[in-house]
């Protein structure tokens, strides 16, 4: 499966107790159409997606970033402290392309499309 979205916020990098590391972070995928009515309409969904390929696209995973991802997509429902119920999306991402926007305040680093494979540390980025 394919989506298409921004990045919400800065990924981060979780270790595992086993040293295995994974990339977290969050995409909001917006779909936009007219209602019967002829009204423009949008929906958002949200994603919490993971990739566990290299810890190293952490740093180009910013805030605001258009990102294509590809993978598979789960759902995740859990009853919180106060009783309610509550479900996420979670999006296991295999490939990630990357289509620009976001960039971390205060950093000079080129684009993301001029970075190398090595200096991402990602076999699968498509630069």
């Amino acid at each position: 499966m394919n989506i298409v979205g921004r990045i919400t916020q800065d990924a981060r990098i979780s270790t595992l107790d086993s040293g295995k590391q994974v990339v977290n972070f969050s995409v909001a995928v917006n779909e936009r159409y007219r209602n019967k009515q002829g009204e423009r309409m949008e929906i958002t969904d949200y994603f919490d997606c993971a990739y566990w390929l290299s810890a190293g696209v952490a740093r180009v995973l910013t805030q605001g970033t258009l990102v294509e991802l590809t993978g598979r997509v789960s759902a995740r429902a859990w009853t919180d402290k106060e009783g309610g119920l509550r479900a996420s999306l979670n999006f296991h991402a295999s490939q990630i392309k990357l289509h620009g926007g976001g960039h971390r305040a205060g950093e000079s680093d080129p684009p993301a499309s001029q970075m190398s494979r090595a200096q991402t540390g990602c076999e699968d980025l498509p630069f």
